[in-house]
């Protein structure tokens, strides 16, 4: 693919001019402070923020946050990303109140060369996720008269036909920033001939979320580690009594035709721990994972598995794990993510952390973000592009 980075649109100048750059800051709020419990995304951004306000661009940030529906929605807002981000670049960050509106103009207007302005929440207007093309191209107008380039830095919503993603390129000069240029070469190195043996390690809750990326790996790895609540369903494939662990029934066949033709690639849990409730105090303990007692249900991965799991990926040459072995938000199941990930890190391998669930792991976990060769911001981006999917955003920077 042919792509125009951010060294592009600097070498052409940018001082005065007005850029947009699509962020992906969807960070994590707590649900009664409203504070931000964990800014990587917004850190993620930096230095292709830093690179346009040091040549003297005028930056205009866009972003979403969460689900609203099409309207404004103060537990959505990006009032308080903006305060952050003003705090890691040191610097004054505009607020708009709005996306496209007075106040979003007031804010543009004002910036001075080296400024940065963040809009409001984008899905505050039901045009950013219309699947009609003309409600999402009159919000692209508007969103693209309030600049004169744009810079796509969102990886985690490339995979999204939204009008800030896919449209707003189409109406004005477009480069990838230097975040979605790292995502699209790191993915791209998995996708074509990776460094083998090649390993890959999914966790998470639904199978199904997860289908179609197995099945675009299994011809291409050597080994599928798979734990996370999804590894119940394959134990059921099995046999085995899983109690009352997370499972989807209507999976169960389909895991059995995976791991039948999987010749040998699949590895599952030999033990997992169990517990009497889904609650960080509960009663828990560990056992085989053919003897799960039918009233408790599975929270992690045991300690032979990952001592198993470890072991296949001290091997590895190339690693990509996406998903979480257990609950990792509860100290008591958060050891086999815990295991995993430092099994990873001792690989002498070049690994990727797909996002999401993984990457937040990571850093709740305290664990040293510099020992992966790569964490992605975009948990379904990064799947869907193993996938093989064209990713909407990635397809409208293209030349």
């Amino acid at each position: 693919m042919s792509i125009r980075n951010l060294d592009d649109l600097l070498a052409e100048g940018v001082s005065g001019r007005r850029v947009l750059v699509r962020a992906d800051l969807n960070v994590p709020l707590d649900k009664q402070t409203g504070a931000i419990t964990d800014d990587g995304r917004i850190r993620a951004v930096l230095p292709t923020l830093t690179a346009l306000t040091g040549a003297g661009a005028r930056v205009v940030v866009l972003s979403h946050l969460g689900r609203p529906k099409g309207s404004p929605d103060p537990q959505f807002s990006l009032r308080p990303v903006a305060a952050r981000l003003g705090e890691l670049l040191d610097a004054q960050v505009r607020f708009a109140e709005d996306t496209v509106g007075d106040s979003a103009r007031s804010a543009v207007d004002a910036l001075a060369d080296g400024e940065v302005a963040l809009l409001e929440n984008l899905r505050f207007n039901k045009g950013e996720t219309s699947k009609d093309d003309a409600e999402r191209g009159a919000f692209a107008d508007q969103l693209a008269a309030l600049g004169e380039a744009y810079v796509d830095d969102a990886f985690g919503a490339v995979h999204r036909k939204h009008a800030s993603v896919f449209d707003v390129p189409a109406r004005l000069p477009h480069v990838a920033g230097r975040l979605v240029l790292r995502e699209v070469e790191v993915l791209a190195k998995l996708a074509g001939e990776p460094a083998r043996p090649y390993v890959v390690v999914l966790g998470g809750s639904k199978v199904s979320d997860k289908l179609a990326v197995i099945e675009a790996l299994l011809p291409k790895v050597d080994r599928l580690l798979i734990g996370g609540g999804m590894c119940f369903t394959f134990l059921k494939a099995q046999g085995h009594e899983v109690g009352t662990s997370l499972l989807e029934k209507e999976m169960v066949e389909t895991c059995r035709n995976l791991l039948e033709r999987s010749e040998g690639k699949i590895m599952l849990p030999v033990d997992v721990v169990v517990a009497d409730a889904f609650a960080p105090d509960a009663a828990h303990d560990t056992v085989r994972a053919d003897a799960i007692p039918s009233h408790r249900l599975g929270l992690d991965i045991g300690p032979e598995t990952v001592a198993g799991f470890a072991a296949a990926l001290s091997q590895a040459k190339t690693i990509f794990w996406n998903g979480p072995m257990g609950v990792f938000e509860m100290p008591a199941f958060a050891n086999g993510t815990r295991g995993v990930a430092e099994a990873i890190t001792s690989a002498d391998a070049f690994s990727v952390v797909g996002g999401g669930d993984s990457a937040a792991a990571v850093r709740a976990l305290g664990l040293d973000e510099t020992s992966f060769g790569h964490i992605s911001t975009g948990g379904g981006a990064s799947l869907e592009y193993l996938e093989g999917k064209t990713l909407p955003g990635i397809a409208a920077l293209e030349d």
